[in-house]
C-alpha cells in the first residue's frame, strides 16, 4: 500500500488537488463505503451529503455535496460535482448542507418544474395548432 492517494474536487467553479490523502468516506445507493491507497479501480455516484477525507493520521476534513460522480484509478480520486463545500468542522459544514446547498436545490427544483411546465404548455399549443385546418 503506497502512502497515499490524490484527490482531485472539481465543480462547475472550482478545482481543488489534494495529495497525500490516506482515507476517504463516501455514500453511495449501496450504503457507505471507504477507500484507501492501493484499491482496484472503482466508480460510483455519491449521494446528496456529506463524505470526508484525511490524511494518514490526520483529522477529518469534510465534503458537502449535492452528488457527485466518483471515480478512482492508479491512486488518483476524482470527485465531480456541480457544487460542494469543503471544511474541517463537521457541524458547520452539516449546517451548510442543511441549509445553503439545500436552498440552492430546491431553487432548481423549482426552476426544473417550471421548465417541465413550460414544455408541457408548448407541446399543448403545438398539438392544438396540428388540429387547424392549413
Amino acid at each position: 500500500m503506497s502512502s497515499g492517494f490524490t484527490l482531485h474536487l472539481q465543480s462547475a467553479a472550482l478545482y481543488e488537488c489534494i495529495e497525500g490523502v490516506g482515507s476517504f468516506v463516501g455514500q453511495d445507493a449501496s450504503g457507505s463505503f471507504g477507500i484507501l491507497p492501493g484499491r482496484a479501480r472503482f466508480m460510483t455516484v455519491l449521494d446528496y451529503g456529506l463524505a470526508r477525507f484525511r490524511w494518514p493520521g490526520g483529522t477529518w476534513h469534510y465534503l458537502a455535496c449535492p452528488g457527485a460522480v466518483l471515480s478512482f484509478v492508479d491512486d488518483q480520486l476524482f470527485l465531480n460535482t456541480r457544487r460542494y463545500l469543503r471544511d474541517d468542522d463537521y457541524e458547520r459544514v452539516s449546517a451548510l448542507l442543511t441549509g445553503k446547498l439545500a436552498e440552492e436545490e430546491a431553487e432548481l427544483k423549482s426552476v426544473k418544474d417550471n421548465l417541465q411546465r413550460l414544455e408541457h404548455e408548448l407541446f399543448r399549443r403545438l398539438h392544438q395548432l396540428e388540429r387547424w385546418p392549413a
